[in-house]
């Protein structure tokens, strides 16, 4: 499937778009593909495109003053991904966007989306539906991250992206939930007794 085909269908999952507004849309993305392990965002960069991922995986994460990796939020087909406070506020991003795989990304450039706001009004409503999911997943996950233990964390994840699971190096994951890499092997061997 064409990579606007499926950027297509993904939108209309939420709203309804005529023939002419999928042309416009079709106007406005571009398609990036990254080779395993190129950079799509670099820290430092304003991030400057909404990002749909078509085919593949990436993940967002930050370097801390000690140069240790801490994922903020994998991404694999069908989903978003992005320095969404860097888009918003243009300040430099504190992350970086990386694929995991080869990866097939549609991007749109932040002023080509304000004009589409205004030829497809859908799709504002589209971004703004997005928007209070990605806050609320947000503080979902720093919500848990205070509450749960770490074991409960796992569990977590496996029953939500057990997809994600299964393409994402051990270390990653432990990354993103918070916990050394020895800890989830020990956590994954007592799921498997």
């Amino acid at each position: 499937m064409d990579p606007i085909d499926k950027l297509i269908q993904h939108f209309r999952e939420s709203i309804v778009l005529t023939d002419h507004d999928v042309h416009c849309i079709s106007e406005c993305f571009h398609v990036v593909t990254l080779k395993k392990k190129e950079v799509l965002l670099y820290t430092g960069e304003v991030s400057l495109h909404m990002r749909f991922i078509v085919e593949g995986a990436l993940r967002s994460y930050y370097m801390d003053e000690e140069a240790r990796e801490h994922i903020i939020q994998f991404g694999i087909e069908g989903w978003w991904v992005n320095d969404l406070y860097s888009y918003l506020t243009r300040t430099p991003a504190k992350q970086f966007i990386q694929a995991l795989e080869h990866s097939v990304v549609l991007q749109i450039h932040r002023d080509g989306l304000n004009q589409l706001y205004d030829q497809v009004p859908a799709i504002e409503r589209f971004f703004r539906l997005k928007f209070e999911k990605a806050y609320v997943a947000l503080q979902d996950r720093t919500l848990n991250t205070l509450s749960k233990t770490a074991e409960e964390r796992y569990f977590e994840f496996r029953s939500k992206y057990r997809d994600i699971e299964q393409r994402v190096p051990q270390y990653m994951i432990a990354s993103y939930l918070g916990m050394t890499p020895e800890f989830l092997s020990t956590l994954r061997k007592k799921t498997t007794l």
